[in-house]
């Protein structure tokens, strides 16, 4: 079990699944070597775009013990599969999760209080359910947007930064100001900040953020890895490198996560589009084209910049 956890880019893993609905092991392995292929840190294995509010809690466990099997010690793996609303409930799920060998368990902030309760109600239940979890075990956070966003503030991220037991926190909240304040809310503790937003991406990695955990790394992630490790040896060549992708991030607004498992069938990773959450028909002739033309784009500014 890792206790300090590498800055970089962490995919947020897409599920393949098979004709027939169920988990495609076979696409998920070739998936995991693809991401260590183009230079990632770490994996996110199973999260929002992993469809895990979809998956029974075999699924999620097994699938975060076959992420770790395949990744080997390679990169470091980070798995949440917290999706209950009991605390009792929770506990399970996490601890099912860290037996399962994720180096991270990440929790949801959102699974810890209702949308219209306080941050007290919301630290009062972080505290019950971390006496229900071994102290030893790497925890972290994530900001899912499903079924509501949770966006941390900087004193609750500080406290959680104190307690010593917090390695990981994905960022969703695409706010600089926000970022910023967690950020020195952080520093100085073995708490990394991952942004999950493009637009916001290069001037956070600027303020100190440990790196990329968004779902533009299902496309190009060899991009992200890049602007990670060069922002500041070639700032100039960075800015035209994050402004390529926050323009080519608007994909993600389409039908996300079927385009992005069209793309992994183009390319070989995949068998099929099929998805838990969306119909597949949704991504109609208009919307290929938009994708094949997104990335002529991405292999052209590829031959530019890298």
């Amino acid at each position: 079990m890792r206790t300090e956890f590498p800055k970089g880019v962490y995919p947020v893993m897409l599920t393949p699944f098979t004709e027939d609905n169920k988990v495609d092991y076979e696409s998920l392995g070739r998936l995991i070597e693809w991401y260590i292929d183009a230079g990632v840190a770490g994996l996110f294995a199973v999260c929002q775009s992993s469809e895990m509010f979809f998956l029974s809690l075999e699924e999620r466990v097994e699938i975060t013990r076959f992420v770790v099997e395949k990744a080997a010690g390679r990169v470091a793996v980070v798995s949440s599969g917290h999706i209950s609303d009991s605390l009792e409930d929770q506990a399970k799920e996490l601890n099912e999760i860290a037996k399962a060998g994720a180096d991270a368990v990440i929790m949801l902030t959102n699974r810890l209080a209702k949308e219209e309760e306080s941050d007290e109600i919301w630290l009062s239940n972080l505290k019950k359910l971390l006496k229900e979890l071994p102290e030893d075990l790497p925890l972290g956070f994530y900001e899912c947007p499903y079924p509501y966003k949770r966006v941390m503030t900087p004193e609750l991220l500080k406290w959680c930064a104190q307690t010593g037991r917090f390695y990981f926190t994905k960022d969703t909240s695409c706010d600089m100001e926000n970022i910023k304040g967690k950020l020195e809310a952080i520093k100085g503790s073995k708490l990394k900040l991952f942004n999950a937003n493009t637009s916001t991406l290069l001037d956070s990695l600027r303020e100190g953020a440990g790196g990329f955990s968004g779902v533009m790394a299902n496309f190009h992630p060899e991009l992200y890895v890049w602007l990670t490790e060069n922002f500041e040896k070639e700032p100039e060549k960075a800015g035209i490198m994050a402004d390529f992708l926050t323009m080519a991030s608007f994909i993600e607004r389409q039908v996300y996560p079927i385009n992005a498992k069209y793309y992994q069938r183009k390319i070989g990773n995949f068998r099929t589009i099929v998805s838990r959450t969306k119909d597949p028909a949704l991504l109609n002739d208009t919307c290929v084209s938009e994708v094949e033309q997104f990335i002529r784009m991405t292999e052209y500014m590829k031959g530019i910049l890298l």
